[in-house]
């Protein structure tokens, strides 16, 4: 072999050489340090899969899992319907009770309070139906034309808070509703609620002022698949005087029942009868 052909194979064995340390040798280091050798070998790591279920599994652990491993808590549930307090009744709040004597929001036919928060107005009613439970404002004692807000129980379980205004004997449902913080619940055969309602609202027929006083109209009666029927009662009991909202009085008005035997009438007939039974037993 002449010498210009041996040095022209030396040239050759060095290029390739210098070529090899230049594309091999960094992407070798560079494998072995982020672990992408060979299968079988310290350090392999299996590639990501190109596809969905991957990236999708991957980007819930990134988003939803704690650094040790666990899903991250769910939220809380919703506080559950706190109870109506009577104890605050003619002391934070003004309260109605139709019933029995000794009554409270639970075993009242009919139960409602009211207390000032802010420029709002607190509700709470409470009877003993399986349907709607209602408050009206009005201006004479008498049903028509009246602005009233109920509470009323649906197919689907839950008690949502409607606005109304009484035509005649009829109630019309009114989409402009003022009523917010809403909450309601069904138990014990029981619909009971609360919600705020503004004050002062600008001025529109189906809508009072509520720092205004008025005669509270106490209705309550069944539901058929959500919508109101008649009341239970054929004449609801009313306040016997307007109601101020600055005031917090408690009321209780006896239900027709306790009514007879609360007369003094009744009470003297009574009284007279059991004298003469007595007489004549003699």
């Amino acid at each position: 072999m002449s010498k210009s052909m041996l040095l022209q194979l030396q040239l050759l064995l060095l290029f390739t050489s210098c070529w090899r340390g230049i594309t091999s040798s960094p992407t070798d280091d560079s494998a072995a340090r982020s672990g992408h050798g060979e299968r079988g070998e310290p350090g392999f790591e299996e590639q990501h899969q190109d596809s969905y279920s991957t990236f999708a599994s991957e980007f819930f652990e990134s988003k939803y899992m704690t650094e040790e491993g666990y899903p991250f808590p769910t939220a809380p549930p919703v506080d559950p319907f706190a109870r109506i307090k009577v104890s605050d009744c003619g002391v934070t709040k003004g309260c109605f009770r139709y019933g029995k004597p000794g009554c409270d929001a639970e075993t009242c036919d009919y139960f409602l309070s009211y207390r000032r928060i802010g420029a709002d107005v607190e509700f709470e009613l409470s009877a003993d139906t399986d349907g709607w439970v209602a408050v009206g404002f009005s201006s004479d004692k008498k049903m028509g034309g009246d602005d009233v807000m109920g509470c009323v129980h649906d197919d689907n379980g839950r008690v949502r808070i409607h606005h109304f205004y009484n035509v005649g004997q009829w109630a019309k449902e009114i989409k402009r509703n003022p009523a917010r913080d809403e909450e309601g619940i069904f138990e014990n055969n029981r619909v009971t609620c609360r919600f705020k309602r503004p004050v002062y609202v600008s001025r529109e027929e189906t809508i009072v002022d509520l720092h205004l006083s008025w005669y509270y109209l106490f209705a309550w009666g069944p539901a058929i698949q959500g919508s109101i029927t008649r009341h239970d009662i054929d004449t609801p009991p009313v306040s016997d005087h307007m109601i101020s909202i600055y005031n917090y009085d408690d009321v209780f008005m006896p239900s027709a029942a306790y009514q007879t035997f609360s007369s003094p009438f009744c009470l003297l007939l009574i009284v007279a009868l059991t004298f003469y039974l007595l007489m004549g037993t003699q």
